[in-house]
């Protein structure tokens, strides 16, 4: 019940801020979508409800279990009126399909249409070439049109020469394809192992988004993503040349967006960042509100990624981690991975704390420590961070780093950033996929 309280405030709000020719797509599994389906009825209406659609994203596993396996979620389909962008999309034929196809002289695959149609005009239900249709039907075009099909040789014969009802030919070569119904079974999850797959927990296939955006709106459209999680609608938006704006709660799924509107589209995407901190004072401010969320945006100020440790709260004193590669000394053909640990703190600081990040480096062998803060060192602190010594980069064996690194949010603010090995591999974060579409503007709140 919390969960639909939740969602129904937002569900309104959404609603008011959508154009009457535009279309709204939840995404949910079986266990909440009959609740929000009934929201979703008082909000929008239950006659704008146009698709329940299925999202057969994966095959069946558990098949030991006691109940049939769960391969299925949910897309609940709804728009603000009649009035809505609808852009077909079709998918290849099946096999059952195709086998209704036959081959003609010139080995062309075709199939017969039925001329004919409900009655909508009586004076379409008239004798043609020694055929007529049956009662309550009439042929389904005008007499024009059925003199040049049969001229062209599009008209199927019967053994005595009279016009098929069914006889109008049609070329597979000629059609655009299957409409796309309302069960997606060509669209798996993105496997484990995928180069699409970023790490983010609730990701969806970009071409589940592409789907959807394509047929629900046209170039120069906006879209919405009020739950943008790692920015795969915003990629698709992009990639088709629409307009759009990510909205998401947490700043990890924001820092997320940032590293992949970088590594898909570089120096060309332009946006703008509503609700980031962006001096010492909003800084504190989130800090006050959420340590955690603070936590999280001081990390992507380093692009460091946060910890996970095997249990809930188990961080070991480690707030987020870098990654980087090195070679290995006994195998300098052979990459290393080294690692970087980063601290975040939000409130007083002192000597005990660098000491504290010294024992951690150790424990963790990790070859640098960061401590990010928002308060000003202590001159101890400094004085026992140089203490620490450097780390010699061995590939460049010339190159050394200082061993443990303190970086106030001011400092970082300003563009200092931390010292260590700059390689062209990236580790800390998968990247996603680089595209060539010229973006538009974005803006995430």
């Amino acid at each position: 019940m919390a969960y639909l309280v939740m969602m129904a405030v937002r569900l309104v709000e959404l609603h008011r801020v959508l154009k009457p020719t535009g279309s709204f797509y939840l995404h949910c599994d079986p266990t909440a979508s009959h609740y929000l389906k009934i929201v979703l009825d008082q909000i929008f209406g239950v006659e704008n409800c146009r698709n329940e659609i299925v999202w057969a994203r994966t095959n069946a596993h558990n098949m030991n279990a006691r109940y049939y396996s769960k391969i299925h979620d949910l897309l609940l389909f709804y728009t603000k009126g009649d009035d809505y962008t609808w852009n077909k999309q079709y998918t290849e034929y099946s096999e059952a399909q195709l086998s209704r196809y036959k081959s003609d002289e010139d080995d062309r695959l075709y199939t017969g249409r039925d001329l004919t149609m409900s009655t909508v005009q009586e004076s379409r239900n008239f004798e043609w070439r020694g055929t007529q249709p049956p009662p309550h039907r009439s042929w389904g075009a005008t007499l024009e049109q059925l003199e040049k099909w049969y001229a062209e040789g599009r008209i199927l014969l019967k053994q005595d020469g009279t016009p098929r009802l069914d006889g109008l030919k049609v070329y597979l070569d000629e059609l655009p394809g299957k409409q796309i119904a309302s069960i997606w079974s060509d669209i798996p999850r993105i496997g484990n192992t995928s180069k699409e797959r970023l790490g983010y927990p609730t990701q969806k296939p970009l071409a589940l988004l592409e789907r959807i955006i394509i047929t629900s709106s046209n170039q120069g459209d906006l879209v919405l993503d009020a739950f943008a999680g790692c920015g795969t609608t915003i990629e698709a938006a992009a990639n088709l040349s629409r307009k759009w704006i990510g909205i998401d709660v947490t700043h990890l799924a924001i820092s997320l967006l940032k590293y992949r509107l970088a590594d898909t589209f570089g120096e060309e995407v332009k946006y703008e960042i509503i609700g980031e901190p962006r001096d010492e004072a909003s800084a504190n401010a989130l800090a006050n509100q959420d340590r955690y969320q603070f936590q999280w945006w001081a990390l992507s100020l380093i692009r460091a990624r946060p910890y996970q440790g095997k249990k809930k709260g188990a961080d070991k004193g480690v707030d987020g981690v870098i990654y980087y590669q090195d070679v290995d000394p006994d195998n300098p053909k052979k990459a290393l991975t080294r690692k970087i640990v980063v601290q975040v703190k939000s409130g007083k600081v002192s000597i005990k704390d660098i000491r504290e990040l010294e024992s951690v480096v150790n424990n963790q062998d990790a070859v640098i420590g960061v401590f990010i803060t928002l308060e000003q060192p202590t001159k101890p602190m400094l004085t026992q961070a140089a203490a620490a010594g450097r780390f010699q980069w061995l590939h460049v064996k010339q190159k050394t780093y200082p061993r443990i690194q303190i970086r106030t949010i001011r400092e970082l603010l300003a563009g200092r950033g931390i010292e260590y090995p700059q390689t062209p591999v990236d580790v800390t974060f998968r990247k996603a996929k680089q595209a060539t579409a010229q973006t538009p503007q974005l803006e995430i709140e």
